[in-house]
Protein backbone atom coordinates (compact mmCIF):
# COMPACT_ATOMS: atom_id res chain seq x y z
CA UNK A 1 0.00 0.00 0.00
CA UNK A 2 2.58 2.79 1.03
CA UNK A 3 4.66 1.62 -2.07
CA UNK A 4 1.53 2.23 -4.66
CA UNK A 5 1.09 5.69 -2.56
CA UNK A 6 4.80 6.84 -3.24
CA UNK A 7 4.81 5.69 -6.97
CA UNK A 8 1.42 7.31 -7.44
CA UNK A 9 2.46 10.67 -5.48
CA UNK A 10 5.85 10.29 -7.88
CA UNK A 11 3.95 10.33 -10.55
CA UNK A 12 2.00 13.22 -9.89
CA UNK A 13 5.21 15.04 -8.99
CA UNK A 14 6.84 14.03 -12.03
CA UNK A 15 3.71 15.37 -14.59
CA UNK A 16 3.53 18.57 -12.47
CA UNK A 17 7.57 18.98 -13.63
CA UNK A 18 6.65 17.84 -17.01
CA UNK A 19 4.41 20.42 -17.17
CA UNK A 20 6.04 22.96 -15.89
CA UNK A 21 9.39 22.71 -17.74
CA UNK A 22 7.67 21.96 -20.95
CA UNK A 23 3.86 22.08 -21.19
CA UNK A 24 3.89 25.82 -19.63
CA UNK A 25 3.14 28.41 -22.28
CA UNK A 26 5.99 30.89 -23.22
CA UNK A 27 5.10 34.54 -23.39
CA UNK A 28 6.06 35.84 -26.69
CA UNK A 29 7.66 39.09 -27.83
CA UNK A 30 4.48 41.82 -28.17
CA UNK A 31 2.15 39.33 -25.92
CA UNK A 32 0.17 40.72 -23.04
CA UNK A 33 1.75 39.58 -19.67
CA UNK A 34 1.22 35.87 -18.97
CA UNK A 35 -0.23 34.60 -15.52
CA UNK A 36 -0.38 30.67 -16.56
CA UNK A 37 -0.84 29.39 -13.09
CA UNK A 38 0.54 26.47 -11.15
CA UNK A 39 -1.76 23.63 -11.98
CA UNK A 40 -2.19 21.48 -15.38
CA UNK A 41 -4.62 22.16 -17.18
CA UNK A 42 -6.47 24.50 -14.57
CA UNK A 43 -3.83 27.17 -14.58
CA UNK A 44 -5.74 30.18 -12.53
CA UNK A 45 -8.95 29.27 -12.72
CA UNK A 46 -9.16 28.23 -9.23
CA UNK A 47 -8.04 31.68 -8.02
CA UNK A 48 -10.47 33.09 -10.76
CA UNK A 49 -13.51 31.43 -9.85
CA UNK A 50 -12.89 32.00 -6.13
CA UNK A 51 -13.40 35.54 -6.57
CA UNK A 52 -13.33 36.78 -10.53
CA UNK A 53 -13.90 40.55 -9.46
CA UNK A 54 -10.85 40.47 -6.75
CA UNK A 55 -8.67 38.56 -9.04
CA UNK A 56 -8.86 40.91 -11.69
CA UNK A 57 -8.28 43.53 -10.12
CA UNK A 58 -4.85 42.28 -8.35
CA UNK A 59 -4.14 41.10 -11.85
CA UNK A 60 -4.85 44.64 -13.71
CA UNK A 61 -2.66 46.25 -10.62
CA UNK A 62 -0.20 44.33 -11.11
CA UNK A 63 0.46 43.77 -15.03
CA UNK A 64 -1.73 46.92 -16.42
CA UNK A 65 -4.94 47.53 -18.69
CA UNK A 66 -4.15 44.06 -20.27
CA UNK A 67 -3.05 40.46 -19.57
CA UNK A 68 -3.34 36.94 -20.04
CA UNK A 69 -4.78 33.89 -17.70
CA UNK A 70 -4.41 30.24 -18.53
CA UNK A 71 -8.16 28.96 -17.63
CA UNK A 72 -9.13 25.67 -17.94
CA UNK A 73 -6.81 25.00 -21.06
CA UNK A 74 -8.07 28.20 -22.16
CA UNK A 75 -6.06 31.16 -22.82
CA UNK A 76 -7.95 34.65 -22.24
CA UNK A 77 -6.56 37.93 -22.49
CA UNK A 78 -8.72 40.15 -20.18
CA UNK A 79 -8.81 44.11 -21.73
CA UNK A 80 -9.77 46.00 -18.32
CA UNK A 81 -9.66 50.01 -19.80
CA UNK A 82 -13.33 51.23 -20.52
CA UNK A 83 -11.68 53.21 -23.35
CA UNK A 84 -10.25 50.34 -25.09
CA UNK A 85 -13.34 48.36 -25.53
CA UNK A 86 -14.08 49.54 -29.00
CA UNK A 87 -10.81 48.10 -29.77
CA UNK A 88 -12.45 44.90 -29.32
CA UNK A 89 -15.82 45.53 -31.24
CA UNK A 90 -14.32 46.55 -34.19
CA UNK A 91 -12.14 43.83 -34.66
CA UNK A 92 -14.37 41.60 -36.63
CA UNK A 93 -12.73 40.38 -39.39
CA UNK A 94 -10.22 38.71 -36.96
CA UNK A 95 -12.63 37.74 -33.91
CA UNK A 96 -15.46 35.41 -33.88
CA UNK A 97 -18.03 35.95 -31.19
CA UNK A 98 -20.05 33.04 -32.42
CA UNK A 99 -18.20 30.32 -31.80
CA UNK A 100 -17.71 30.20 -28.18
CA UNK A 101 -21.65 30.61 -27.76
CA UNK A 102 -22.04 28.40 -30.37
CA UNK A 103 -20.08 25.32 -28.35
CA UNK A 104 -20.87 26.46 -24.78
CA UNK A 105 -24.56 26.11 -25.90
CA UNK A 106 -24.10 22.41 -27.52
CA UNK A 107 -22.33 21.30 -24.36
CA UNK A 108 -24.78 22.89 -21.78
CA UNK A 109 -28.10 22.15 -23.82
CA UNK A 110 -27.23 18.61 -25.77
CA UNK A 111 -28.34 19.68 -29.17
CA UNK A 112 -26.10 19.47 -32.35
CA UNK A 113 -24.01 22.34 -32.98
CA UNK A 114 -26.16 24.96 -34.47
CA UNK A 115 -23.22 26.74 -36.26
CA UNK A 116 -24.42 26.91 -40.27
CA UNK A 117 -20.94 25.61 -40.86
CA UNK A 118 -20.79 22.91 -39.31
CA UNK A 119 -24.05 21.67 -41.71
CA UNK A 120 -26.90 20.71 -39.17
CA UNK A 121 -28.68 24.13 -39.64
CA UNK A 122 -28.75 26.82 -41.72
CA UNK A 123 -31.12 28.97 -39.51
CA UNK A 124 -29.01 31.78 -38.30
CA UNK A 125 -29.92 32.29 -34.63
CA UNK A 126 -29.12 35.52 -33.86
CA UNK A 127 -31.12 36.99 -36.85
CA UNK A 128 -34.53 35.12 -35.45
CA UNK A 129 -34.16 36.14 -32.23
CA UNK A 130 -33.37 39.73 -33.14
CA UNK A 131 -36.50 39.62 -35.27
CA UNK A 132 -38.73 37.99 -32.77
CA UNK A 133 -37.57 39.55 -29.72
CA UNK A 134 -37.39 43.23 -30.72
CA UNK A 135 -39.48 45.97 -33.44
CA UNK A 136 -42.97 45.50 -33.81
CA UNK A 137 -42.65 41.61 -32.28
CA UNK A 138 -41.72 42.97 -28.88
CA UNK A 139 -44.84 44.64 -28.52
CA UNK A 140 -46.89 41.35 -28.93
CA UNK A 141 -44.91 39.85 -25.89
CA UNK A 142 -44.99 43.27 -23.59
CA UNK A 143 -49.21 42.81 -24.01
CA UNK A 144 -48.74 38.79 -23.23
CA UNK A 145 -46.27 39.28 -20.64
CA UNK A 146 -48.75 42.07 -18.82
CA UNK A 147 -51.72 39.45 -18.61
CA UNK A 148 -50.09 36.26 -17.76
CA UNK A 149 -48.06 38.19 -14.81
CA UNK A 150 -51.87 39.38 -13.69
CA UNK A 151 -52.93 36.00 -14.06
CA UNK A 152 -50.34 34.43 -12.56
CA UNK A 153 -50.31 37.01 -9.34
CA UNK A 154 -54.25 36.88 -8.93
CA UNK A 155 -55.68 34.05 -9.92
CA UNK A 156 -52.97 31.17 -10.36
CA UNK A 157 -51.57 31.76 -7.08
CA UNK A 158 -55.60 32.51 -5.31
CA UNK A 159 -55.06 29.87 -2.99
CA UNK A 160 -52.80 31.95 -0.66
CA UNK A 161 -54.21 35.29 -1.60
CA UNK A 162 -56.62 35.63 1.21
CA UNK A 163 -57.89 39.82 1.97
CA UNK A 164 -55.89 41.71 4.32
CA UNK A 165 -53.82 38.26 5.38
CA UNK A 166 -50.33 38.50 5.34
CA UNK A 167 -48.47 35.55 3.02
CA UNK A 168 -44.65 35.13 4.24
CA UNK A 169 -42.51 34.13 1.34
CA UNK A 170 -38.91 33.89 0.25
CA UNK A 171 -38.37 36.52 -2.18
CA UNK A 172 -36.23 34.78 -4.32
CA UNK A 173 -38.37 31.86 -3.99
CA UNK A 174 -41.63 34.16 -5.26
CA UNK A 175 -39.88 36.39 -7.99
CA UNK A 176 -39.02 32.41 -9.21
CA UNK A 177 -42.29 31.65 -9.36
CA UNK A 178 -43.90 34.28 -10.73
CA UNK A 179 -41.45 35.39 -13.57
CA UNK A 180 -41.11 31.62 -14.75
CA UNK A 181 -44.91 30.80 -14.70
CA UNK A 182 -45.61 33.89 -16.54
CA UNK A 183 -42.26 33.83 -18.75
CA UNK A 184 -43.38 30.21 -20.19
CA UNK A 185 -46.73 31.07 -20.92
CA UNK A 186 -45.77 33.99 -22.47
CA UNK A 187 -43.42 32.00 -24.58
CA UNK A 188 -45.18 28.65 -24.86
CA UNK A 189 -48.84 29.28 -24.91
CA UNK A 190 -51.11 27.89 -22.86
CA UNK A 191 -53.07 24.42 -23.27
CA UNK A 192 -56.13 25.78 -21.99
CA UNK A 193 -58.48 27.95 -23.91
CA UNK A 194 -59.29 30.46 -21.24
CA UNK A 195 -62.74 31.49 -23.70
CA UNK A 196 -64.34 27.92 -24.20
CA UNK A 197 -62.81 25.14 -22.08
CA UNK A 198 -65.14 23.41 -19.69
CA UNK A 199 -63.81 22.55 -16.29
CA UNK A 200 -61.21 25.40 -17.24
CA UNK A 201 -60.47 25.72 -12.82
CA UNK A 202 -59.12 21.71 -13.47
CA UNK A 203 -57.47 22.41 -16.56
CA UNK A 204 -55.62 25.77 -15.19
CA UNK A 205 -54.80 23.84 -12.10
CA UNK A 206 -52.83 21.02 -14.09
CA UNK A 207 -51.64 23.52 -16.43
CA UNK A 208 -49.46 25.06 -13.17
CA UNK A 209 -48.82 21.88 -11.98
CA UNK A 210 -47.01 21.35 -15.37
CA UNK A 211 -45.19 24.35 -15.41
CA UNK A 212 -44.49 24.37 -11.67
CA UNK A 213 -42.95 20.93 -12.12
CA UNK A 214 -40.82 22.05 -15.02
CA UNK A 215 -39.48 24.88 -12.98
CA UNK A 216 -38.05 22.11 -10.46
CA UNK A 217 -36.39 20.33 -13.65
CA UNK A 218 -35.39 24.15 -14.55
CA UNK A 219 -33.58 24.85 -11.28
CA UNK A 220 -32.24 21.25 -11.08
CA UNK A 221 -30.65 21.99 -14.70
CA UNK A 222 -29.00 25.42 -13.90
CA UNK A 223 -27.78 24.68 -10.53
CA UNK A 224 -24.63 22.65 -12.14
CA UNK A 225 -25.13 25.16 -15.85
CA UNK A 226 -21.42 26.68 -14.88
CA UNK A 227 -19.74 23.01 -14.42
CA UNK A 228 -21.36 22.31 -18.23
CA UNK A 229 -19.78 25.82 -19.10
CA UNK A 230 -16.18 25.01 -17.82
CA UNK A 231 -16.62 21.79 -20.24
CA UNK A 232 -17.86 18.80 -17.53
CA UNK A 233 -19.90 16.25 -18.92
CA UNK A 234 -23.72 16.81 -17.95
CA UNK A 235 -23.87 12.74 -16.96
CA UNK A 236 -21.94 13.72 -14.20
CA UNK A 237 -24.62 15.09 -13.36
CA UNK A 238 -27.53 12.20 -12.99
CA UNK A 239 -30.50 14.47 -11.13
CA UNK A 240 -29.55 17.46 -13.78
CA UNK A 241 -29.09 15.08 -16.64
CA UNK A 242 -32.60 13.50 -15.89
CA UNK A 243 -34.00 17.26 -15.21
CA UNK A 244 -32.71 18.33 -18.87
CA UNK A 245 -34.18 15.51 -20.57
CA UNK A 246 -37.71 15.89 -18.73
CA UNK A 247 -37.97 20.00 -20.15
CA UNK A 248 -36.77 18.51 -23.74
CA UNK A 249 -39.51 16.21 -23.15
CA UNK A 250 -41.85 18.91 -22.56
CA UNK A 251 -40.78 21.34 -25.09
CA UNK A 252 -40.99 18.24 -28.14
CA UNK A 253 -42.72 19.93 -31.25
CA UNK A 254 -45.75 17.69 -31.09
CA UNK A 255 -46.36 18.56 -27.34
CA UNK A 256 -45.63 22.35 -28.17
CA UNK A 257 -48.54 21.99 -31.11
CA UNK A 258 -50.69 21.18 -28.89
CA UNK A 259 -50.79 24.65 -27.18
CA UNK A 260 -52.60 27.82 -28.22
CA UNK A 261 -50.81 31.12 -28.08
CA UNK A 262 -47.08 30.08 -29.00
CA UNK A 263 -45.57 32.98 -29.25
CA UNK A 264 -43.72 34.07 -32.26
CA UNK A 265 -40.42 33.49 -31.28
CA UNK A 266 -41.25 29.79 -30.55
CA UNK A 267 -43.52 29.70 -33.34
CA UNK A 268 -40.52 30.53 -35.95
CA UNK A 269 -38.10 28.68 -34.19
CA UNK A 270 -40.32 25.59 -34.85
CA UNK A 271 -40.81 26.15 -38.50
CA UNK A 272 -37.24 26.65 -39.02
CA UNK A 273 -36.37 23.42 -36.99
CA UNK A 274 -38.24 21.85 -39.35
CA UNK A 275 -37.40 23.11 -42.83
CA UNK A 276 -33.99 23.86 -42.24
CA UNK A 277 -32.23 21.45 -39.69
CA UNK A 278 -31.38 17.78 -39.50
CA UNK A 279 -31.71 17.80 -35.50
CA UNK A 280 -34.05 14.59 -35.03
CA UNK A 281 -37.21 15.76 -32.52
CA UNK A 282 -34.92 16.13 -29.53
CA UNK A 283 -32.33 17.82 -30.65
CA UNK A 284 -34.93 20.57 -32.00
CA UNK A 285 -36.58 20.30 -28.44
CA UNK A 286 -33.47 21.08 -26.93
CA UNK A 287 -32.89 24.20 -28.73
CA UNK A 288 -36.42 25.61 -26.97
CA UNK A 289 -34.52 24.45 -23.92
CA UNK A 290 -32.01 26.89 -24.58
CA UNK A 291 -34.55 29.13 -25.40
CA UNK A 292 -36.12 28.65 -21.92
CA UNK A 293 -33.16 28.95 -20.30
CA UNK A 294 -32.33 32.37 -21.44
CA UNK A 295 -35.09 33.94 -20.93
CA UNK A 296 -35.33 32.74 -16.99
CA UNK A 297 -31.75 32.39 -15.81
CA UNK A 298 -31.23 36.17 -15.79
CA UNK A 299 -34.50 37.61 -15.48
CA UNK A 300 -35.23 35.56 -12.36
CA UNK A 301 -32.27 36.92 -10.60
CA UNK A 302 -32.70 40.36 -11.96
CA UNK A 303 -36.29 40.90 -10.68
CA UNK A 304 -35.34 39.26 -7.09
CA UNK A 305 -32.40 42.56 -6.64
CA UNK A 306 -34.52 44.52 -8.23
CA UNK A 307 -37.41 44.43 -5.60
CA UNK A 308 -34.79 43.37 -2.88
CA UNK A 309 -33.31 46.95 -3.23
CA UNK A 310 -36.43 48.59 -4.02
CA UNK A 311 -37.91 46.84 -0.41
CA UNK A 312 -34.71 48.02 1.57
CA UNK A 313 -34.97 51.51 0.24
CA UNK A 314 -38.15 53.75 1.40
CA UNK A 315 -36.59 56.80 -0.41
CA UNK A 316 -36.70 53.83 -3.62
CA UNK A 317 -40.17 52.35 -2.88
CA UNK A 318 -41.84 56.59 -2.39
CA UNK A 319 -40.31 57.53 -6.18
CA UNK A 320 -41.51 53.85 -7.82
CA UNK A 321 -45.42 54.14 -6.17
CA UNK A 322 -45.65 57.66 -7.43
CA UNK A 323 -44.14 56.72 -10.71
CA UNK A 324 -46.52 53.88 -10.89
CA UNK A 325 -49.42 55.76 -9.75
CA UNK A 326 -49.07 58.97 -12.10
CA UNK A 327 -48.44 56.63 -15.55
CA UNK A 328 -51.51 54.63 -14.62
CA UNK A 329 -53.80 57.72 -13.80
CA UNK A 330 -52.14 59.24 -17.77
CA UNK A 331 -53.06 55.52 -18.90
CA UNK A 332 -56.73 56.03 -17.23
CA UNK A 333 -56.04 52.57 -16.33
CA UNK A 334 -57.81 51.50 -12.96
CA UNK A 335 -56.58 49.02 -9.96
CA UNK A 336 -58.70 46.33 -9.69
CA UNK A 337 -59.38 43.08 -8.49
CA UNK A 338 -62.54 41.77 -10.35
CA UNK A 339 -62.48 43.80 -13.17
CA UNK A 340 -60.43 44.54 -16.07
CA UNK A 341 -56.70 43.86 -16.21
CA UNK A 342 -54.60 46.74 -15.92
CA UNK A 343 -52.71 47.11 -19.91
CA UNK A 344 -49.78 49.49 -20.50
CA UNK A 345 -48.25 49.89 -24.04
CA UNK A 346 -44.62 49.65 -24.96
CA UNK A 347 -44.87 53.68 -25.28
CA UNK A 348 -46.18 54.10 -21.49
CA UNK A 349 -43.38 51.07 -20.06
CA UNK A 350 -40.51 53.04 -21.86
CA UNK A 351 -41.66 56.86 -20.22
CA UNK A 352 -41.01 55.08 -16.91
CA UNK A 353 -37.69 56.81 -15.96
CA UNK A 354 -37.64 56.04 -12.43
CA UNK A 355 -38.09 52.48 -12.36
CA UNK A 356 -35.33 51.76 -15.52
CA UNK A 357 -32.82 53.67 -13.04
CA UNK A 358 -33.77 51.38 -10.11
CA UNK A 359 -33.32 48.68 -12.91
CA UNK A 360 -29.92 49.52 -14.30
CA UNK A 361 -28.88 50.33 -10.34
CA UNK A 362 -29.97 46.62 -9.33
CA UNK A 363 -28.29 45.25 -12.16
CA UNK A 364 -25.08 47.16 -11.58
CA UNK A 365 -24.72 45.79 -8.49
CA UNK A 366 -25.47 42.31 -9.40
CA UNK A 367 -23.78 41.54 -12.69
CA UNK A 368 -21.05 39.67 -13.59
CA UNK A 369 -21.40 39.10 -17.60
CA UNK A 370 -18.27 38.34 -19.71
CA UNK A 371 -18.03 39.40 -23.25
CA UNK A 372 -15.99 36.81 -25.46
CA UNK A 373 -14.28 37.03 -28.97
CA UNK A 374 -12.29 34.22 -30.13
CA UNK A 375 -9.08 34.84 -32.10
CA UNK A 376 -10.08 33.23 -35.87
CA UNK A 377 -6.10 33.57 -36.45
CA UNK A 378 -3.04 35.36 -35.50
CA UNK A 379 -3.28 38.91 -35.16
CA UNK A 380 -2.57 42.02 -33.33
CA UNK A 381 -4.75 43.95 -31.07
CA UNK A 382 -4.36 47.60 -31.55
CA UNK A 383 -5.55 49.57 -28.13
CA UNK A 384 -5.90 53.20 -28.02
CA UNK A 385 -2.22 53.52 -26.88
CA UNK A 386 -0.81 50.09 -27.27
CA UNK A 387 -0.79 46.95 -29.88
CA UNK A 388 -0.68 43.41 -28.64
CA UNK A 389 0.10 40.16 -30.40
CA UNK A 390 -2.71 37.73 -30.32
CA UNK A 391 -2.84 34.30 -31.19
CA UNK A 392 -5.14 32.04 -32.92
CA UNK A 393 -7.96 30.39 -30.92
CA UNK A 394 -6.95 32.87 -28.15
CA UNK A 395 -10.02 34.11 -26.23
CA UNK A 396 -10.32 38.11 -25.40
CA UNK A 397 -12.49 38.96 -22.72
CA UNK A 398 -13.88 42.00 -21.35
CA UNK A 399 -15.75 41.45 -17.43
CA UNK A 400 -18.05 45.06 -17.04
CA UNK A 401 -17.98 44.07 -13.20
CA UNK A 402 -14.73 45.84 -13.18
CA UNK A 403 -16.30 48.48 -14.93
CA UNK A 404 -19.71 48.51 -12.67
CA UNK A 405 -17.54 48.59 -9.54
CA UNK A 406 -15.11 51.50 -10.56
CA UNK A 407 -15.65 54.46 -7.75
CA UNK A 408 -13.86 56.53 -10.59
CA UNK A 409 -17.32 56.15 -12.74
CA UNK A 410 -19.62 55.38 -10.32
CA UNK A 411 -19.09 57.23 -6.91
CA UNK A 412 -19.52 54.99 -3.41
CA UNK A 413 -20.00 52.06 -6.12
CA UNK A 414 -21.27 49.66 -3.46
CA UNK A 415 -23.90 51.17 -2.31
CA UNK A 416 -27.51 51.11 -4.47
CA UNK A 417 -28.75 54.62 -5.39
CA UNK A 418 -32.16 54.41 -7.09
CA UNK A 419 -31.52 57.74 -9.01
CA UNK A 420 -27.65 57.09 -9.93
CA UNK A 421 -29.09 56.74 -13.65
CA UNK A 422 -31.22 59.93 -13.67
CA UNK A 423 -30.50 63.47 -14.48
CA UNK A 424 -31.48 66.44 -12.14
CA UNK A 425 -34.45 67.05 -14.83
CA UNK A 426 -35.78 63.51 -14.22
CA UNK A 427 -34.60 62.12 -17.14
CA UNK A 428 -32.54 59.60 -17.65
CA UNK A 429 -28.21 59.64 -17.70
CA UNK A 430 -26.28 58.75 -20.18
CA UNK A 431 -22.75 60.58 -19.48
CA UNK A 432 -20.38 58.92 -17.33
CA UNK A 433 -16.82 59.99 -16.88
CA UNK A 434 -13.87 58.33 -15.95
CA UNK A 435 -10.61 60.42 -15.78
CA UNK A 436 -12.36 63.19 -17.07
CA UNK A 437 -12.84 61.65 -20.39
CA UNK A 438 -16.52 61.13 -21.19
CA UNK A 439 -17.12 56.98 -21.67
CA UNK A 440 -19.15 55.23 -24.21
CA UNK A 441 -19.28 52.22 -22.26
CA UNK A 442 -20.46 52.46 -18.28
CA UNK A 443 -23.48 50.12 -18.30
CA UNK A 444 -22.74 46.45 -19.84
CA UNK A 445 -25.15 43.93 -17.56
CA UNK A 446 -26.45 42.43 -21.51
CA UNK A 447 -22.62 42.70 -23.28
CA UNK A 448 -22.09 44.81 -25.92
CA UNK A 449 -21.48 45.02 -29.78
CA UNK A 450 -23.19 42.32 -32.26
CA UNK A 451 -23.65 39.74 -29.60
CA UNK A 452 -25.62 41.92 -26.94
CA UNK A 453 -28.36 40.00 -25.93
CA UNK A 454 -31.18 40.54 -28.11
CA UNK A 455 -33.61 39.68 -25.58
CA UNK A 456 -32.08 42.45 -23.03
CA UNK A 457 -35.81 44.79 -24.04
CA UNK A 458 -38.02 42.38 -23.40
CA UNK A 459 -36.15 41.33 -19.74
CA UNK A 460 -36.19 44.99 -18.88
CA UNK A 461 -40.20 45.62 -19.97
CA UNK A 462 -41.21 42.58 -17.66
CA UNK A 463 -39.39 43.65 -14.58
CA UNK A 464 -41.05 47.02 -15.34
CA UNK A 465 -44.19 45.07 -15.18
CA UNK A 466 -43.59 42.87 -12.53
CA UNK A 467 -42.82 45.74 -10.54
CA UNK A 468 -45.94 48.17 -11.53
CA UNK A 469 -47.89 45.45 -10.86
CA UNK A 470 -46.89 44.33 -7.29
CA UNK A 471 -46.98 47.71 -6.24
CA UNK A 472 -50.08 48.56 -7.40
CA UNK A 473 -52.23 45.04 -6.40
CA UNK A 474 -49.88 44.57 -3.28
CA UNK A 475 -48.79 45.72 0.40
CA UNK A 476 -45.23 44.43 0.62
CA UNK A 477 -42.21 44.49 3.22
CA UNK A 478 -39.47 42.84 4.43
CA UNK A 479 -39.69 40.65 7.64
CA UNK A 480 -36.98 42.16 8.55
CA UNK A 481 -36.04 45.86 7.91
CA UNK A 482 -32.53 45.41 9.30
CA UNK A 483 -31.97 42.07 7.39
CA UNK A 484 -28.14 42.04 5.78
CA UNK A 485 -28.10 42.03 1.69
CA UNK A 486 -27.08 38.80 0.80
CA UNK A 487 -24.05 38.06 -0.80
CA UNK A 488 -23.55 37.30 -4.63
CA UNK A 489 -23.18 33.72 -5.38
CA UNK A 490 -19.69 33.58 -7.44
CA UNK A 491 -20.32 30.36 -8.71
CA UNK A 492 -22.49 31.58 -11.52
CA UNK A 493 -19.62 34.89 -12.72
CA UNK A 494 -19.53 35.03 -16.49
CA UNK A 495 -23.27 34.32 -17.05
CA UNK A 496 -24.90 37.42 -16.40
CA UNK A 497 -26.78 38.11 -13.62
CA UNK A 498 -25.32 36.20 -10.09
CA UNK A 499 -28.44 34.74 -7.49
CA UNK A 500 -28.40 35.58 -3.95
CA UNK A 501 -26.10 33.68 -1.71
CA UNK A 502 -29.35 32.80 0.52
CA UNK A 503 -33.24 33.61 0.05
CA UNK A 504 -34.70 36.22 1.77
CA UNK A 505 -38.22 36.62 3.86
CA UNK A 506 -40.65 38.78 2.86
CA UNK A 507 -44.47 39.32 3.38
CA UNK A 508 -47.26 40.44 1.11
CA UNK A 509 -50.77 40.78 1.10
CA UNK A 510 -53.48 41.95 -1.50
CA UNK A 511 -54.81 45.85 -1.17
CA UNK A 512 -58.21 46.53 0.11
CA UNK A 513 -59.01 47.90 -3.55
Amino acid sequence: MFLASWILGTAVILCCAFYILLGRRRRRQGEPPLENGFLPYLGCALQFGANPLEFLKEKQKKHGHIFTCHVAGKYIHFLTDPFSYHALMRQGKHLDWKKFHFATSAKAFGHGSIDPAEGNTTENFHQTFIRTLQGNALDALIEAMMENLQYVMLQSRTPKLQSNTWVTEGLYTFCGQVMFESGFLTLFGKEFNSNSEKNLSSKQETERARILNALENFKEFDKIFPALVAGLPIHLFKSAHSAREKLGEALLHKNLLKRDNLSELVTLRMFLNDTLSTFDDMEKAKTHVAVLWASQANTIPATFWTLFYLLKSPEAMRAAIKEVQNILESAEESISLYGKHISLNRKQLDNMPILDSIIKEAMRLSSASMTFRVAKEDFTLHLENDFYNIRKDDIVALYPQLLHFDPEIYADPLTFKYDRFLNDDGEEKTDFYRNGRKLKYYYMPFGTGIAKCPGRLFAVHEIKQFLTLMLSYFEIELVDNNVKCPSLDQSRAGLGILQPSNDIDFRYRLKCL
